[in-house]
């Protein structure tokens, strides 16, 4: 299964005095990397909203927002007249005490706090930290549909490369076989010329030993057996049931290793094209497993 690590997830729930919308936004990181904003009303909030996402979200760069819509009156600040006028009160005594200038109004003290406040939610509205881990959960399964979606769209295009990668590798194996053989032949002929040339006495058993020795250097087919294994294990894995972006990771730089070693080993130029187009296929997989979760 692919999940891609780009999407968005969004999640209201109405109260009596509004409604808070959480919103989700996910892009590529190789770790988690997750961050909060929420209104002051959710601030303490905050701990308990990253501890969720990181065991709801295995990995991206994921930001949580909250808004909050009140409902008209919802919000109307509390005064404490009691308290204002006390203030006020004292405040005049202590200025004609000390012959100061006595404040000529009550706006003056508004600020201060205790005494006009903006309740955090409406009268009985405290809700338990509970209701809004499920608010926090919709959003993330709204997040996660949306991944998965991307998710399926990158697995399509990913496996089309795959395949012709196969095709590619099916056909440097088959070129490998034909190759091999004109290299060893050119190579006994080679080595004729120079025995010739010198007039040495080589022994037929030495040359075919020296021959045999030169094409295990050369030979690809460890390379080719290794590479449809790790075919074998990329589907497998993008297949299964989790997404899992970094093995996948893996598994293409290992296939790239074998190629890059099946390069060196071949001088073959047919070979070595395809080797560079066997190296194309994975660098365009390479570039959509980095955004697969």
């Amino acid at each position: 299964m692919f999940l891609s690590m780009t999407g968005f997830g969004r999640a209201t729930r109405e109260f009596s005095w509004g409604a808070v919308t959480f919103e989700l936004t996910s892009v590529n990181h190789r770790y988690q990397d997750f961050s909060v904003r929420l209104p002051r009303e959710l601030a303490s909030l905050e701990s308990r909203m990253l501890s969720s996402l990181r065991s709801l979200v295995r990995r991206g760069k994921v930001r949580l927002s909250a808004e909050i819509a009140w409902n008209p009156g919802a919000k109307n600040p509390v005064l404490d007249e009691e308290a204002l006028l006390f203030c006020f009160e004292r405040i005049e005594a202590l200025s004609k005490e000390r012959g100061l200038e006595a404040p000529s109004g009550l706006t003056a003290f508004l600020s201060l706090p205790g005494i006009c406040d903006t309740p955090r939610f409406a009268e009985g509205a405290d809700l338990d930290p509970e209701v809004w881990d499920g608010l926090l959960k919709e959003a993330v399964l709204s997040l996660m549909e949306m991944k998965r979606s991307e998710g399926s769209k990158l697995l399509a295009v990913v496996e089309e490369d795959l395949r012709n990668f196969e095709g590619v590798t099916a056909l440097l194996a088959e070129r490998w076989k034909s190759s091999s053989a004109e290299a060893l032949e050119n190579l006994r002929t080679r080595i004729e010329k120079v025995t010739e040339r010198f007039g040495l006495d080589l022994d037929e058993s030495r040359v075919a030993q020296e021959v045999s020795l030169l094409s295990d250097r050369w030979d690809v087919t460890e390379e080719l057996a290794r590479l449809a294994a790790h075919i074998s294990k990329f589907r497998q894995t993008a297949n299964g049931n989790i997404s899992e972006g970094r093995k996948l990771d893996f598994l293409i730089q290992e296939m790239n290793r074998e190629v890059n070693t099946m390069g060196s080993k071949v001088g073959d130029a047919e070979f070595r094209w395809g080797v560079v187009e066997a190296k194309s296929c994975l660098e365009r997989i390479r570039e959509q497993i980095q955004n697969v979760e």
